[in-house]
């Protein structure tokens, strides 16, 4: 299978006078699951939007394999963005959401799932929040993206959910790129082979969890 490489670029972005991202580099490739962590207000969810194209930078360049796509028209089939907020309007089935997102090719292998089995013939109203969320997650892991940006994936999701989620996650980062940012901080870090950390707007490569303690994210006896 083909490697493919997202790389973000000298993201600027200013709300008035205050700088919430300063020339911040991140790089994604096939295989990654990149924990991306921080504070409250830190900018997390305001560099996956960035990088997706829903909110504006002073400044950014977005690569893939190479070649720079920065406006959101030339990313859409190539990067997947799951927001905070449900997406799947209320009045779909489930079994629409479903034809209108997957592929035919990959439907036995998405309806191959305890939890989709379940819910297939419900409307999208009748779910749990924790079935929605994971419908979304499935959805959007299961496109052809080579890339997805997972923000706030585990928000209102059971222990129990939470695992799915992560058996997902895993099974999936097989073919493409993931980078998470949740305040659940301790499964991003579970579900990630590499970590970064968002500190006054300046985003950190980790070279290990334990370096979430010496810039005082977590204290000790957290990890």
């Amino acid at each position: 299978m083909k490697k493919h490489i997202l790389e973000v670029d000298s993201v600027q972005k200013h709300f008035g006078d205050k700088l919430v991202i300063s020339d911040a580099y991140l790089k994604c490739e096939t295989n990654d699951v990149i924990g991306l962590l921080g504070r409250n207000g830190s900018g997390k969810s305001t560099l996956l939007k960035i990088i997706f194209g829903i909110i504006s930078a002073d400044n950014k360049f977005v690569r893939i394999d190479g070649i720079v796509k920065n406006k959101m028209s030339q990313l859409l089939k190539e990067l997947s963005y799951l927001p905070q907020e449900d997406f799947i309007p209320n009045h779909f089935s489930v079994k629409k959401a479903i034809s209108l997102s997957i592929d035919k090719g990959e439907n036995l292998c998405f309806y191959d799932d305890e939890m989709i089995q379940s819910i297939w013939d419900k409307k999208i109203h009748h779910l749990s929040s924790g079935e929605l969320r994971y419908l979304e997650i499935k959805l959007i892991l299961f496109n052809p993206s080579k890339f997805v940006l997972l923000d706030e994936p585990y928000n209102g999701l059971s222990p129990i959910m939470v695992d799915k989620v992560n058996q997902l996650i895993n099974a999936n980062s097989c073919k493409i790129g993931i980078v998470i940012t949740d305040h659940n901080y301790e499964n991003v870090i579970k579900v990630s082979n590499k970590l970064m950390l968002m500190v006054d707007g300046n985003l950190h490569h980790l070279k290990d969890k334990n370096e979430l303690i010496e810039k005082g994210y977590l204290s000790e006896g957290k990890i």
